[in-house]
């Protein structure tokens, strides 16, 4: 059986005040373009879960000829995607089915609606699919394929993962390539898209299979900048150093995301500085530990607040860039504390800084609060699910004062002298690490 694996890839603002903002913002528009140039891991998970029989082929949407599908004769054509692209997703299936290709589609998106889904799909694959997915293929091959292939009540055990097929990309399109080593995270955030996939418990994958994926990689492109698709990478902090340990041989530069504890495990900073790890993407929200207490189902986050300065620079001092998160359009906003959350984006010598506005993403409990409360400004408008786009009514301020605290802090922190403000801070800091690391090696007594 031929099977076309199609990504759907590329956030597009909907809003054209935003979007023009957007496009005279150099490190707005780099973002993006970072973004816009990763392959889907998912995609290419499924296809190391592909027995060797199926030929395979993969695609970005923006490459999709239906077509030239049909005239290929692929028997299959499989869509993952996420909420803000599930317009164009069900776009591409429905033309496809109408010139007789079986669809199935999965991802975020499928996984919170799959009864949507299965309006536009032969197959919909709810939750983790590296064991649904090959008992779809031997249930079509025997002619008794469901619709419906639901995983979410199971957590897949990555001892077992499959080795993702990297051999399919077009590697020249890419400017980060994707490796999971963890899934999950303890963290439960009440806005987190990706907790609706993602359930069980926190999961590491054995550091053997890192290894394995590592090489293939290598083999591949020598001296890639690897993106870890993890929600929370450094979970368990000793796991992480032998992490940072399997990294450091193959020379590579990455990034991940992960939380502030980070910084509390000297050692581990130390490891990673040697690994190759040039930034830590860290959700710090806003500075104010109530509406932080409002986020989360335990306080995690609204605890560490008043830390979050020396954090930074305890990480950063290691010559690991800080990418700090915040959040605009908290109930406890008005517009004033959106300016309150720029000013203290500013205030903590972060090397790099995303701003976003709260985002109701289907499955999730905040999006069942907004409708429970009437708020939501459009029941299923999922492509203006961009994390930059304004979908409910704030509590403290209207929706239009929102995307202007959007616009004037999107204005203040990507000038060009913002930017090269927050990377001659991250430097001086580098550097004084650096000194301070080297004249403790100096004071330690010889052995």
């Amino acid at each position: 059986m031929k099977i076309a694996l199609v990504a759907m890839s590329g956030v597009r603002v909907r809003s054209d005040r935003l979007r023009e903002l957007g496009v005279t913002l150099p490190g707005f528009v780099e973002r993006g373009k970072v973004i816009a140039s990763l392959p889907s891991l998912g995609l290419l998970t499924l296809a190391g879960a592909t027995p060797d029989e199926h030929e395979l082929g993969y695609f970005e949407s923006a490459d999709v000829d239906v077509r030239r599908l049909g005239d290929e004769r692929w028997d299959l054509v499989a869509i993952s995607t996420f909420t803000a692209q599930a317009p164009e997703a069900y776009g591409v299936a429905d033309v496809c089915r109408r010139r007789g290709l079986r669809v199935a589609l999965g991802g975020l998106h499928a996984t919170a609606c799959p009864e949507e889904a299965l309006l536009h799909a032969d197959h919909v694959f709810a939750g983790e699919g590296e064991e649904t997915w090959p008992e779809f293929l031997r249930d079509l091959r025997a002619g008794r394929a469901r619709r419906l292939y639901d995983a979410r009540g199971r957590s897949f055990d990555l001892a077992a993962s499959p080795a993702p097929r990297y051999e399919l990309l077009d590697l020249h399109r890419y400017n980060r390539i994707t490796l999971q080593t963890a899934r999950s995270c303890p963290r439960r955030c009440t806005f987190c898209a990706s907790g609706v996939l993602l359930r069980g418990s926190y999961r590491r994958k054995p550091l053997e299979l890192v290894q394995r994926d590592l090489q293939a990689i290598h083999a591949l492109w020598p001296r890639p900048f690897l993106e870890l698709a993890d929600d929370n990478t450094f979970v368990d902090h000793r796991w992480g150093r032998g992490l940072a340990d399997t990294l450091a041989p193959f020379g590579a530069h990455w990034f991940t995301e992960t939380d502030i504890t980070v910084a509390d495990d000297e050692a581990l900073l130390e490891a990673l500085g040697r690994s190759g790890c040039r930034q830590l993407l860290i959700g710090l929200e806003t500075p104010d530990a109530a509406s932080l207490a409002g986020l989360e189902d335990a306080p995690f986050k609204a605890s560490r607040a008043a830390g979050a300065a020396a954090a930074v620079r305890r990480i950063q001092e290691h010559g690991i860039s800080v990418n700090g998160c915040f959040i605009l359009g908290l109930d406890e906003h008005t517009p004033a504390d959106c300016a309150r959350v720029v000013s203290y984006a500013q205030s903590l010598g972060l090397a790099d800084v995303q701003v976003t506005v709260l985002t109701p993403f289907p499955g999730t409990p905040l999006r069942a609060q907004l409708e429970r409360e009437g708020r939501l400004l459009a029941r299923d408008d999922w492509g203006s699910c961009t994390l930059f786009d304004v979908t409910f009514r704030p509590a403290r301020m209207s929706a239009t004062q929102l995307e202007d605290a959007l616009r004037d802090a999107l204005a203040k922190l990507y000038t060009v002298e913002e930017a090269r403000t927050r990377r001659r801070h991250f430097l001086l800091q580098a550097r004084a690490g650096l000194r301070r690391r080297r004249a403790a090696a100096l004071a330690a007594p010889a052995e």
